[in-house]
């Protein structure tokens, strides 16, 4: 039996594209997403879990089931339709309303600036790899830090490694570029300098909470770990979806160790980036503000050893055995370890979350605290007499609930957890099969559903004993 401590989070997260629906209501602009999934998949995220709706029902449940903190995301488009200009004051309100509530239920609002739903407008100009869009985000943040003063915590972005993965090379979100490095290391690095001007500026005007960025942080493992072709696998991989943004964050440039592995990859795959004296200065000035990083866990990954041409095949039906994963000078990955996996060949690994804040903490000590932004299982539900009984999902979270108390009892200083995801959500490449939440959504009547976890959570909350 472990236990957390008394002013522990324990939350739920959600995203705005994810959970609200009213994709074009109230005049929303357009993300690049809607175009996307109309045109390459078999669901798109209206009306998704009508959040824009029922948020007043999710945060009565979060209040009764012990959920004292919600991960919000602001839909830029819903403020600035096509990304700056003309304010829609509905969306504005919207927002207002929402934060409102939270407070009413004693849900602390952490609040996200951008979770993957770029405006099509600037989306389509070339998202993060136009460095004109760096500004626009930080007069979109600026404006949103001016307005919603019931907010007390800001994360900038949610997940820049996956955005530059999913966008260039795995090739599952818009644009659909896959083995574009070159494109992968610009926009992490765009990404950053827009992060860290945000951070500077709400610093610099002396607003009371507290700021800071959400990293998905996947640990990577040598297949062998006496092989050195994989233990360099291992290195490579975790430059291109950690270290590299980890590096931007709290050290304000690129270690030569990071620099070495970009290169060789940039050299192997053909590009090169463009990285400005101006970039690092602002970089640099940014590194100790962050009042705290949120961590993303939901996998960690073995790698081997390769040469060959690049081929990723990305499983979204939660067909198991269905992912290929190998990279051109970099490594492939190895699924058939013995570490259970999902349905979606997602490796179940809590140890991997424990070795990232660690990895956190020894690296970077300036990075002050940390929150598990995000973990949970996703798979099949099956809803049976009004409820699910998600044993599996409860054994999950218990055990990666269990690592952060190591964690912490090592000297880490992590103060909460937010479950993926509060209630059901829409997900991004699996359309609506795969569910996180501790509230299972019939998506046809929108009636929601506390599951067995549900009821776990809120004992766990109301104790802080993890049993």
């Amino acid at each position: 039996m472990k236990k957390l401590p008394k002013d522990f989070i324990f939350g739920g997260a959600t995203a705005a594209y994810q959970a609200e629906g009213a994709t074009q209501t109230d005049g929303k602009g357009r993300v690049a997403w809607d175009t996307y999934l109309e045109e390459n998949y078999w669901y798109t995220a209206e009306p998704a879990s009508d959040f824009y709706n029922r948020y007043p029902v999710d945060l009565e449940l979060s209040e009764k089931f012990g959920v004292n903190g919600i991960r919000i995301s602001i839909a830029w488009s819903r403020i600035f339709p096509t990304g700056y200009g003309e304010v829609n004051t509905k969306g504005v309100a919207f927002y207002h309303n929402l934060f409102k509530e939270c407070l009413k239920r004693g849900v602390e609002p952490f609040v996200t600036l951008h979770h993957f739903d770029t405006p099509e407008t600037l989306h389509s100009d070339g998202d993060f790899l136009n460095r004109q869009n760096i500004e626009h985000f930080v007069n979109y943040a600026e404006f949103c830090f001016k307005e919603f003063e019931e907010v007390n915590y800001w994360t900038t972005f949610n997940e820049i490694g996956p955005i530059g993965d999913g966008q260039y090379l795995v090739g599952k979100f818009p644009p659909g570029i896959q083995y574009d490095f070159e494109k992968v290391f610009q926009s992490h690095h765009n990404m950053m300098v827009a992060h860290a001007k945000a951070v500077k500026l709400y610093k610099e005007q002396g607003y009371k909470g507290e700021i800071g960025v959400v990293h998905a942080l996947p640990t990577k493992y040598p297949f062998d770990k006496n092989n050195p072709e994989d233990v360099r696998a291992a290195e490579l991989e975790d430059i291109i979806h950690n270290k590299f943004i980890l590096d931007a964050t709290y050290l304000g440039k690129y270690s030569d160790k990071t620099m070495e592995g970009v290169q060789h990859i940039l050299n192997v795959n053909g590009g090169q980036l463009d990285l400005r004296d101006e970039d690092f200065e602002v970089l640099d000035a940014a590194k100790d503000l962050n009042d705290f990083l949120g961590i993303n866990y939901y996998m960690s990954d073995w790698m081997r050893g390769y040469e060959g041409e690049c081929e990723i095949t990305h499983n979204g039906k939660g067909e198991k055995g269905a992912s290929k994963y190998q990279l051109k000078g970099v490594g492939q990955r190895e699924f058939d370890i013995d570490v259970p996996r999902t349905d979606w060949d997602w490796m179940i690994y809590p140890q991997g979350l424990y070795d990232q804040i660690m990895r956190v903490k020894k690296d970077y000590p300036n990075y002050k605290k940390i929150y598990v932004t995000e973990n949970g299982l996703g798979y099949k539900d099956e809803f049976k007499n009004d409820t699910v009984e998600d044993d599996a999902r409860i054994d999950y979270v218990k055990q990666h609930l269990e690592v952060i108390a190591d964690a912490i009892q090592d000297g880490a200083n992590v103060k909460g957890y937010f479950i993926w995801s509060l209630m059901d959500v829409f997900s991004w490449s699996n359309g609506y099969e795969k569910r996180y939440g501790l509230f299972y959504v019939d998506f046809e009547t929108q009636q929601r559903y506390p599951k067995k976890s549900a009821y776990w959570y809120k004992q766990l909350a109301e104790t802080q004993i993890i049993e």
